[in-house]
C-alpha cells in the first residue's frame, strides 16, 4: 500500500473505534459543548472582566433580549461613545480598563501608552530567526509560533506571579502587531512572490496606527482609517470568560504552565472557523453569493439562494449562513450594531453601496429563511463577524490578516482573564468524561 492508502485504512479504524452513538450523550446527560439543554452555557467560573448578556430566564424559559456587552461593568456603547465624543482613539484605554479594572485618567493613560510604545519592537534577531526563516501560509500559525518562541527570549519565562505575568502580557500586547504584520509580509514575499516590506513600529503611534504603518508598503493611512480600525480593536477586545479562546487560556493556565503556552493555545482556538476565523468565512460566502445571484436587489432571488445554502446545496456545503447567529446573542449583537454604522459610512466613502445593501438584505432575510428551512423558533441575528470582513476589505486589509487582527485585539481580554485565573483559580480545570466502552479482554497475538 502507498502512503495515501495506509492513512485511509488507519482512518477507517479510527472512525470504527471512536463512534459514540448520539443517544449515549442523552442517556448520561452530557453537557455537549459545555451547553445546557436550553442552549445556555454551563456555569464553570466567575469573572469581573467581561459580561455578555443576551437573554433572561423567565419560569425556566430563555427569553431573547437585545444584546449587551460590558467591559469591567461599563457598557460597550458608553465606552465607545466616551472616546469618540472626545475625538480620541480608544483601544489603549480599553486595554488599561480590562487589565486593571478601572478607567485611567489622562496621566495614567499617557504613561501606559508610553509603556506599550517602549515594548513594540521585537527582540534582536527575532524577525529573521523566528518569522522570516519559516514563513507560514496562515498568519495565525505564525503568530502562535512567535508567541511560543518568545519564551526563549524571556529571561524569566516560567515565573507565574502576577507581576511577572503582567510584564509578559504587556509585552505580548505591544508586540502582537509586529508579529502579525511581519508574518504577513513573510507570507506575501515567500509564498506569493511579492516584495518584502519590514517597517519598524512607529514611535509614539497607537496600536491601530502601527498596524496600518507596518502592513502597507508606503506606511500611509488616514485618520478615518485609523479610527475605524481602532473601533474594531475595541469591539473584539473581550467577550466574557466562556468564549472558546478565552476559556482555553484559563484551562491551560490553570495547569500552572507559562504565559506563552496559554496564549498560544488561545491563538489556536481563535483560528478556527467556528470562532475568530468566521469573518473570512463570511467574505467567502459573500463572494459565492455575488457570483451566483444575478440581481442583488431582488429579495426573492437572494432568499432562494440562502435556502440553498442552508440545505447544503450551495456555497461550501456546510449548511451555514456565516455571520448570522451566535452562541449567546439572540436579538442583536451590540458589536455588530456599532460596526454596521461604520460599514455604512465606509460604503459611501468607497463606492461600495451596492455590496453593502446586499449585506443588509441578507441580514434582514436570513432569520426568516433560517426559521422556515430549519423549522426552528431559535432567534438569530447578525453577529460582529458579519460586517467585520466587509470593513476590513473596505480598508484594503488583506484577508490573511482578518483573524490575526482579531487576535491583536483579543490578547487584551486573554491577558485579563489569565491574570484573574492566577489570582482566583487555584485548581486545575478538569471536567469529567464518562467511559462507555466497558471492559475489553486482551487478545493474544496468535488469536487476533
Amino acid at each position: 500500500m502507498n502512503s495515501e492508502e495506509i492513512y485511509s485504512r488507519y482512518s477507517e479504524l479510527i472512525r470504527k473505534n471512536n463512534n459514540i452513538e448520539p443517544e449515549m450523550f442523552v442517556k448520561y446527560n452530557v453537557k455537549r459543548g459545555l451547553r445546557n439543554n436550553d442552549g445556555t452555557g454551563v456555569l464553570v467560573g466567575l469573572t469581573e472582566v467581561g459580561d455578555v448578556h443576551a437573554y433572561i430566564m423567565d419560569e425556566n424559559e430563555k427569553v431573547p433580549v437585545e444584546g449587551r456587552l460590558r467591559y469591567r461593568g461599563i457598557d460597550l456603547f458608553d465606552l465607545v461613545k466616551g472616546f469618540q465624543d472626545e475625538n480620541r482613539l480608544g483601544f489603549e484605554e480599553c486595554v488599561y480598563l480590562l487589565l486593571f479594572g478601572e478607567l485611567p485618567n489622562k496621566k495614567e493613560l499617557d504613561k501606559f501608552c508610553e509603556l506599550l510604545d517602549s515594548k513594540r519592537k521585537l527582540p534582536r534577531a527575532f524577525t529573521e530567526d523566528m518569522i522570516l526563516k519559516a514563513p507560514s501560509k496562515d498568519i495565525m500559525n505564525k503568530l502562535a509560533r512567535a508567541v511560543l518562541a518568545s519564551y526563549s527570549y524571556d529571561p524569566n519565562p516560567d515565573d507565574t506571579s502576577v507581576e511577572n505575568t503582567l510584564r509578559q502580557c504587556i509585552e505580548l500586547i505591544a508586540r502582537f502587531p509586529a508579529m502579525a504584520a511581519y508574518g504577513y509580509q513573510a507570507k506575501s514575499h515567500y509564498h506569493d512572490g511579492k516584495s518584502l516590506f519590514l517597517h519598524s513600529p512607529k514611535e509614539g503611534a497607537s496600536t491601530a496606527e502601527n498596524i496600518l504603518h507596518m502592513i502597507r508598503p508606503d506606511c500611509s493611512y488616514t485618520r478615518s482609517e485609523v479610527e475605524i480600525l481602532d473601533l474594531l480593536l475595541v469591539l473584539h477586545a473581550e467577550h466574557g470568560g466562556g468564549n472558546n479562546s478565552t476559556f482555553a487560556t484559563r484551562v491551560v493556565s490553570s495547569s500552572g504552565t507559562d504565559t506563552y503556552s496559554a496564549i498560544a493555545a488561545a491563538i489556536g482556538s481563535l483560528k478556527g472557523p467556528k470562532h475568530g476565523g468566521a469573518n473570512i468565512k463570511v467574505m467567502q460566502m459573500m463572494e459565492n453569493i455575488k457570483a451566483n445571484v444575478k440581481n442583488w436587489s431582488d429579495e426573492g432571488e437572494v432568499s432562494d439562494y440562502l435556502v440553498k445554502i442552508l440545505k447544503k446545496e450551495a456555497n461550501d456545503g456546510s449548511g451555514l449562513i456565516y455571520g448570522v447567529g451566535h452562541a449567546v446573542y439572540t436579538l442583536s449583537d451590540p458589536r455588530g450594531i456599532l460596526l454596521k454604522q461604520k460599514a455604512q459610512e465606509l460604503a459611501k466613502e468607497t463606492g461600495n453601496e451596492e455590496e453593502y445593501n446586499l449585506f443588509t438584505m441578507i441580514e434582514k432575510l436570513a432569520p426568516e429563511v433560517f426559521a422556515r428551512v430549519k423549522r426552528s423558533d431559535k432567534v438569530v441575528s447578525a453577529n460582529v463577524d458579519f460586517y467585520s470582513g466587509f470593513v476590513y476589505k473596505s480598508l484594503g486589509i488583506p484577508h490573511e490578516l482578518y483573524t490575526p487582527l482579531f487576535a491583536i485585539s483579543r490578547i487584551a481580554g486573554w491577558s485579563a482573564h489569565l491574570l484573574e485565573e492566577i489570582i482566583n483559580g487555584g485548581r486545575i480545570i478538569r471536567p469529567a468524561y464518562k467511559n462507555v466502552i466497558g471492559k475489553v479482554e486482551y487478545t493474544p497475538m496468535k488469536d487476533r
